[in-house]
């Protein structure tokens, strides 16, 4: 191929390899031959060689759970445009599970990795990483005391925002349902919905033992039977609103009229059934294309050592949306940033 191109070998191997530091004629001349012989690298043999593998792992909770299925999608998507295969593992958010994903991937020599860790204190996955010595991107969850850069959403800022609009509809007795209150994003998330509350001069009530809709009905039933009843309902997971929402409906609960409801992260269902919810919408495809992207640059830059280690890690921080919509009190399908 590379005589037929009239180059040399190594100048060829540059082309085969994405073509860095090749003359631009010189490119086209080596494509056109490559096109013509109908070349096909071995991959097999470039990776016993110390080649890249072209492929990247994917460690995430669920592929189930909307959210991360999305952000997968964005992933896989950059990943075609620099010819990899994302090879994606689950963990359902058990440490050991991730733990056995992160090692199974790191053997098979990804080039790669991102990863929305279970618990982002973790310092057997902050170590195991630390040794792989690959690129590293966490996604929707930062890994706490590692120097590996992470994208996430402003959960913060999403649900003091959410709560805060709850306030100006002159609710005032507003509970925050949620489970799982260890996870990053769920803790950032009560911490942004108390923060609003006792600005406002008002009692903060979280509510984390929601995990399906045996605990939600509970945890409604306690809620509206208490002498100073809720007023309205902030919920911090898809999930958790679309339990919520459904015991709200089978016991003839008027939204919002009784009592108005205000979600975190958008569904599919939601501005279609009545009441129309209203959520705060994460930017979802955008942070799997983020961090995908990201941890393509830090693949392609050839001072990777940088990636790994000595500048403080990079945080890229999203925004979030309020849709506004039936369910608290609000004209449907307006929104605000």
């Amino acid at each position: 191929m590379a005589k037929k191109a009239g180059v040399g070998t190594t100048t060829a191997s540059r082309v085969i390899n994405g073509g860095q530091n090749v003359d631009p004629k010189t490119l086209a001349r080596v494509q056109r031959a490559i096109a013509s012989l109908g070349y096909v690298p071995n991959q097999a043999a470039r990776t016993l060689k110390g080649g890249r593998t072209r492929t990247i792992g994917f460690v995430l909770p669920s592929i189930v759970d909307p959210f991360f299925a999305s952000c997968a999608e964005a992933a896989q998507a950059i990943a075609r445009l620099h010819d990899s295969l994302l090879i994606v593992l689950t963990t359902q958010n058990d440490p050991k599970t991730e733990l056995d994903a992160v090692d199974v991937l790191i053997r098979h020599r990804v080039d790669g990795l991102i990863i929305a860790p279970c618990n982002a204190e973790d310092d057997l996955l902050g170590k195991l990483l630390s040794r792989a010595s690959i690129p590293v991107v966490a996604l929707d969850r930062p890994i706490a005391g590692s120097m590996f850069p992470s994208v996430v959403g402003n959960n913060f800022a999403g649900a003091q925002f959410a709560t805060r609009h709850l306030i100006e509809h002159g609710y005032r007795r507003i509970v925050c349902f949620t489970g799982e209150p260890d996870l990053y994003t769920i803790r950032e998330r009560i911490r942004g919905y108390c923060d609003a509350m006792t600005s406002a001069r008002l009692k903060p009530v979280v509510d984390s033992s929601i995990r399906d809709r045996r605990s939600a009905e509970r945890a409604l039933k306690r809620v509206l039977g208490e002498a100073s009843s809720a007023e309205a309902l902030l919920t911090l997971k898809n999930s958790t609103t679309i339990d919520t929402f459904e015991v709200l409906q089978e016991n003839n609960v008027e939204v919002p009229g009784k009592i108005a409801l205000l979600g975190y992260d958008d569904f599919q269902l939601a501005p279609t059934v009545r009441p129309s919810v209203s959520v705060i919408q994460q930017p979802i495809d955008d942070m799997g294309h983020v961090a995908a992207e990201l941890l393509f640059k830090r693949l392609l830059d050839s001072a990777s050592s940088q990636f790994l280690g000595g500048a403080p890690p990079q945080q890229v921080l999203l925004t979030t949306k309020l849709i506004r919509r039936a369910s608290c009190g609000c004209s449907p399908e307006a929104s605000r940033p």
